[in-house]
């Protein structure tokens, strides 16, 4: 039960609540990006559907029907909704799968399975289900269609395909997912999701439970809290809902009071590298010899544009400001490929939190990081106005600009003198 979640104090915990029968309708998973939240929460999708009785119960390696298809996420018992990037892990089991294939490993099944789930954990966020109503659902219908039918060719139990078809049917898979989530993915969970979603729950099951995964759920306006919480007030006796959250502070309070959490944890180096190991079956001679030492930094090697170079526009934006000029926002907009995956603003912020540490020098004292505290807020408030509240990124940075010249002009100029310190 749980031996694909590594390294997590939570599986354990969960394990015990199943077998004592204690397990909550409703249910956080709060933790750091990448520390296998996800995972968790369609493996405890799996175990309590699995019909192997006794100790063996939700055992990985099961092939009871219901487990077959919560393998491969094919379960109509499961519904995933929630904003969020899938693409990069997706281009990572992509890799994964040509290069077993290619070597034909022991590892080639396994692969197989990464790739469906990848792709499945982005396609079932559009289910009919959550998009009844809405005008959307008819324009992306054939996307998905050509993903389903890609998907089909490669169902386990098929020969794997010839190394060079195999490639032509994985490229255009990622490039109809990328379409998929970059033109139709919302920001933020919508009110009109969470309405669709509580009727489902409501309806009588006939095949055990079923599950409700919301991930991101910090990622949500009033409107659609006020809705959740409504149902968490009152849930379905036939759905457990599992909600996970990389920051638990902006989940409502009344939401928290509802819901049993399970903490996650950052993994150290050791364990995250063996999590790229075991997962995805990393060769490091691909990367000089090195294994990545984050499963984050593993998975943005498959960006579009390298971290180190949007660290670099985040120092010069940062660094223009301290000199009082206005940063050429659009320039940087451009080189940093429009921010899009957004994760590519996630890190072009963290690049600006870096840079502002010459703030907190001690030849600055008490205003300096006062400053930085107060720069450290703004960036968190123009992440969450980009991730929640839909504002354009260059938008936002307009906006980060004036902000942070107001407050370097009503301190003195302190970020230049944070920077003529440095050098």
């Amino acid at each position: 039960m749980f031996d694909n979640i590594l390294h997590q104090s939570a599986s354990e915990l969960l394990s015990d609540d199943i077998k004592k029968e204690r397990l909550p309708g409703s249910i956080l998973f709060s933790g750091p990006a990448s520390s296998g939240k996800l995972s968790c929460a369609l493996e405890l999708a799996r175990v309590m559907s699995c019909q192997i009785g006794g100790e063996k119960k939700g055992e990985w390696n099961c092939t009871c029907p219901s487990c077959l298809k919560h393998k491969a996420l094919v379960s109509q018992n499961v519904i995933i909704t929630g904003p969020g990037n899938r693409t990069l892990e997706i281009k990572a089991a992509k890799n994964t799968f040509l290069s077993q294939n290619v070597q034909n490993t022991k590892h080639l099944e396994a692969s197989r399975y990464l790739y469906l789930r990848a792709v499945r954990k982005l396609t079932a966020r559009f289910s009919p289900v959550l998009w009844e109503g809405e005008d959307k659902l008819s324009k992306f219908s054939p996307l998905l269609q050509k993903i389903d039918e890609s998907l089909e060719l490669l169902t386990p139990g098929r020969t794997v395909p010839e190394p060079d078809e195999l490639e032509k049917i994985l490229n255009d898979v990622e490039e109809n997912c990328l379409k998929l989530e970059e033109s139709y993915l919302y920001k933020s969970l919508p009110v009109s999701q969470i309405r669709n979603f509580s009727s489902w729950a409501h309806l009588t099951s006939s095949n055990g439970k079923k599950v409700l995964i919301i991930e991101n759920a910090e990622r949500m306006q009033d409107s659609a809290r006020n809705a959740l919480l409504k149902i968490l007030e009152e849930p379905p006796k036939d759905t457990v809902f599992i909600l996970t959250t990389s920051n638990r502070g902006a989940v409502l309070q009344t939401i928290l009071s509802r819901v049993r959490t399970y903490n996650f944890y950052e993994r150290n180096t050791e364990h995250q590298r063996e999590v790229i190991d075991r997962v995805f079956h990393f060769d490091p001679s691909f990367a000089g010899g090195v294994i990545p030492e984050t499963v984050d930094k593993f998975l943005q090697n498959y960006l579009s544009i390298q971290p180190s170079v949007v660290y670099e526009y985040s120092e010069k934006y940062f660094k223009t400001i301290a000199e009082g000029h206005v940063p050429d926002i659009p320039l940087i907009v451009s080189a940093c490929n429009n921010f899009s995956p957004r994760v590519l603003f996630k890190i072009f912020l963290e690049g600006i939190t870096e840079a502002q540490k010459v703030l907190c020098s001690k030849e600055l004292g008490s205003q300096g990081a006062e400053c930085s505290a107060l720069v450290v807020k703004e960036l968190r408030e123009v992440l969450n106005n980009v991730t929640v509240f839909n504002l354009n990124p260059a938008s936002a940075l307009e906006e980060l600009a004036r902000n942070l010249m107001q407050i370097n002009y009503l301190n003195g100029g302190v970020f230049k003198r944070a920077y003529e310190r440095v050098c």
